[in-house]
């Protein structure tokens, strides 16, 4: 009977001897302090026990060596670099030792994940730990110590300065400078033109003038017994011309006074005759009420006409004589002397 225990037992051992061989690896997890200070730090230990010759990492860990943390439980606990590891071999198995600092500066009760160790294909995972974090009473008796000083973070840029809300709305912050540059410019052209609308291009007193002489020959004024309207308006259309087209306040003068104001400019002082006989007949009409002949009438119209035709303005075309002719000519000069001499 006893040798039939002893057999039991050896065989119960050799069992639990094979499965602890033959499992691949076993990761356990625990916290140094499952109470922490807000601000403070612990050490989360994994270890691993794991085949000889297997290779294998936590990936979570390889995010550390980019940024120097991990933030897990929704980034109020943190995993923090340096991770130190330490091996120790025996039984031709493999102990891992993963010493992980943990901080938290956001009080209350969180449970820690998982954490999965990646072995080939096969993926194994730790136990879940719970950690507590306190906060830290503040009064004005109660000294702070045991802090590190505030510092600047590490590559630091400009954008630290910049609120967090600008940064991930930055198309509304970009709309609103544009509303705000587009209201300014609107206020601008405003205050200049009057209108937001583009204006359109006002016609020259030349297109003026032909427009109204051809509206007054539609009329057929003189051809309807209607002389004095049709010299009246002849003459205002002749008026409103020479000011907009030369200055003359003809509109205020006399026929005396407009005749010498053609007198004194140099591009009118020609056409004195045109004017001279419209101002004439429409004299004759108005005071001395005298019906001119139809022949009478269709002059004073012509030389209305030629005056406007004879006097409006005429593109500027570039001379001979002008300077930028004669620059291009002592440039072609000295092109060819340059030929020459070749």
């Amino acid at each position: 009977m006893r040798l039939r225990k002893i057999f039991i037992a050896l065989a119960v051992a050799l069992i639990g001897a094979l499965q602890l061989s033959a499992a691949p690896m076993h990761i356990s997890a625990e916290l140094d302090s499952a109470v922490l200070l807000m601000g403070h730090q612990t050490l989360l230990r994994l270890t691993v026990n794991q085949e000889k010759g297997l290779k294998g990492n936590f990936p979570l860990f390889s995010q550390i060596k980019e940024n120097g943390i991990i933030g897990v439980c929704g980034d109020s606990v943190e995993f923090r670099a340096p991770v130190k590891i330490d091996t120790v071999e025996k039984d031709g198995r493999l102990k891992i030792d993963y010493q992980v600092p943990v901080q938290s500066f956001d009080s209350g009760f969180y449970k820690l994940p998982e954490i999965a160790f990646a072995i080939g294909k096969d993926t194994v995972r730790s136990n879940s730990l719970a950690l507590k974090v306190v906060p830290v009473v503040v009064d004005a008796e109660t000294p702070i110590d045991d802090y590190a000083n505030v510092s600047d973070p590490e590559n630091s840029s400009i954008f630290d300065a910049v609120p967090d809300w600008m940064i991930d709305y930055w198309w509304i912050v970009l709309l609103l400078i544009l509303a705000i540059v587009a209201f300014i410019y609107a206020w601008l052209k405003y205050k200049k033109d009057g209108t937001l609308l583009a204006k359109k291009p006002q016609p020259t007193p030349y297109e003026i003038a032909v427009s109204a002489l051809q509206e007054l020959k539609g009329k057929k004024l003189w051809e309807n017994g209607m002389e004095k309207e049709y010299y009246t308006d002849l003459i205002d259309i002749i008026r409103k011309y020479m000011f907009g087209r030369f200055g003359i306040n003809a509109m205020e003068m006399t026929s005396r006074q407009i005749l010498g104001a053609m007198k004194n400019n140099k591009e009118l002082r020609d056409k004195r005759d045109y004017i001279r006989q419209i101002l004439n007949m429409a004299d004759f009409v108005k005071f001395a009420k005298v019906r001119p002949l139809p022949d009478d009438n269709i002059a004073s119209f012509e030389n209305a006409r030629k005056f406007v035709e004879e006097t409006k303005p005429v593109p500027v075309e570039e001379s001979e004589d002008s300077p930028e002719s004669q620059k291009g000519n002592k440039k072609d000069v000295k092109k060819s002397q340059k030929g020459g001499k070749k």
